[in-house]
């Protein structure tokens, strides 16, 4: 096979195929600028997917049906029933079980000759140039800026390069950032936006469908650059709207002024990891950047609720011990589906634009906001905070939201 990329192939050819092999990859044998020499680079290859949800669902599954030797799967997070509209390689019977197990399983029965190595663990700056420097490509599929930024960074230390891709609502991007070869992800995001500035799929939602779409390029993209085959999306971002069926291509450059990675102690500071015995630090919710101490609308300690903390405030008002008022900033079907017991509704959309006129008739004590996961009941908090800035009363927002209520105080409730 002769190269036809303005990159080398990132592997080398490995053994001489099998006879199950030529059988099961023969309509890839038959492709000119591919051929058996191209199969046996993918048969040598290592590839880490970063994620075993929407976009980690169609590539892992494209991948291994392909022929990759080696595929790499790292996630911490169970199947859950509200994955299984997008996450196409989970099934009903795996709901509980870790992603990383069901994923693993798919793969198994779809190409039993692809070895499968699965790291069940979130990323963090401890771990991940052990977990990058096993593979020669990295697939990121991760659905939240702090592993995005990890990624690129120890990929950067590595010198492997990254196939990104990104979802939301319907529409969807692709790129691949290659340090030395063209730009990285921080060339086109320097810097992780504030916390609920970007809502995360869980809270923004995605078109179930979107994933396999933006998941296959990724895969198309990772195939090119395994085995030297076309111009891969390196200094180009691919940009899809679903609705309007459309595709264009902007062009990234690597920024002259950007201070290489040295280390990763830059996603600590950009991104709010916490850093190891840093108790205090939490995330947003799924999806979501962490609230960061120089965000000004990133809710205080004083202004936060754990899940604990509320449920003994809730049976201290059931008791006539305390006043408060318990606010529900989401949809009316979410609350439909799970809702924490004497909690108010009142829509996001009200709050941002009438502010404390928006809450009920009689509410008193302080007001408590909460959403799913945290990022909009942090907003809500934002837009209350003048009208309550010279009252004896607090407005306060619940960290982590309903899905910290669940996992606290209520495991038998739905997470979504």
């Amino acid at each position: 096979m002769t190269s036809t990329s303005r990159f080398e192939p990132l592997v080398t050819p490995g053994e001489p195929l099998t006879r199950e092999e030529l059988e099961r990859y023969s309509r890839h044998l038959t492709l000119d600028r591919f051929g058996p020499e191209g199969q046996r680079r993918l048969k040598n290859a290592r590839v880490l997917v970063v994620g075993a949800g929407g976009l980690g669902a169609p590539a892992l599954q494209y991948l291994a049906a392909a022929g990759v030797g080696t595929l790499g799967i790292v996630d911490d997070d169970v199947v859950s029933v509200s994955n299984l509209q997008r996450q196409v390689i989970h099934t009903v019977q795996d709901v509980g079980r870790p992603k990383v197990d069901s994923a693993a399983d798919a793969v198994a029965r779809l190409n039993p000759l692809v070895t499968v190595r699965t790291h069940e663990t979130r990323l963090s700056p401890e771990n991940a140039l052990e977990v990058l420097g096993q593979y020669d490509l990295v697939l990121d599929g991760a659905d939240n800026f702090p592993t995005r930024y990890l990624v690129a960074d120890a990929a950067e230390l590595t010198g492997i390069p990254v196939v990104w891709g990104s979802i939301l609502r319907f529409d969807g991007q692709v790129s691949v950032f290659w340090a030395g070869h063209g730009p990285v992800y921080r060339d086109l995001y320097p810097e992780a936006p504030p916390a609920g500035s970007v809502p995360s799929c869980a809270e923004g939602g995605v078109l179930g469908v979107l994933p396999a779409t933006i998941g296959s390029v990724m895969a198309t993209e990772a195939l090119k650059l395994l085995t030297g085959m076309g111009d891969p999306l390196v200094g180009r971002v691919l940009v899809h709207d679903a609705l309007a069926q459309t595709w264009r291509t902007l062009t990234v450059l690597p920024d002259p002024a950007r201070e290489p990675v040295t280390d990763l102690s830059e996603v600590l500071v950009a991104c709010g990891i916490p850093s190891p015995g840093d108790a205090a630090a939490s995330a947003s919710g799924p999806g979501a950047a962490a609230p960061s101490a120089t965000d000004p609308a990133a809710p205080s300690a004083a202004e936060t609720v754990e899940a604990e903390e509320l449920a003994l405030l809730l049976a201290a008002r059931e008791r006539g011990e305390t006043a408060f008022t318990l606010v529900d900033v989401r949809d009316d079907w979410e609350r439909e589906l799970v809702s924490i017991p004497g909690a108010v509704p009142v829509p996001l959309e009200r709050l941002l634009a009438d502010g404390a006129r928006a809450l009920p008739a009689g509410t008193e004590g302080d007001v408590i906001l909460h959403c799913k996961a945290g990022v909009r009941s942090a907003r809500a908090l934002a837009a209350l905070r003048p009208d309550y800035a010279m009252r004896e009363d607090r407005v306060k927002h619940l960290d982590g939201g309903v899905l910290a209520w669940i996992d606290a105080v209520a495991p038998n409730l739905p997470r979504y």
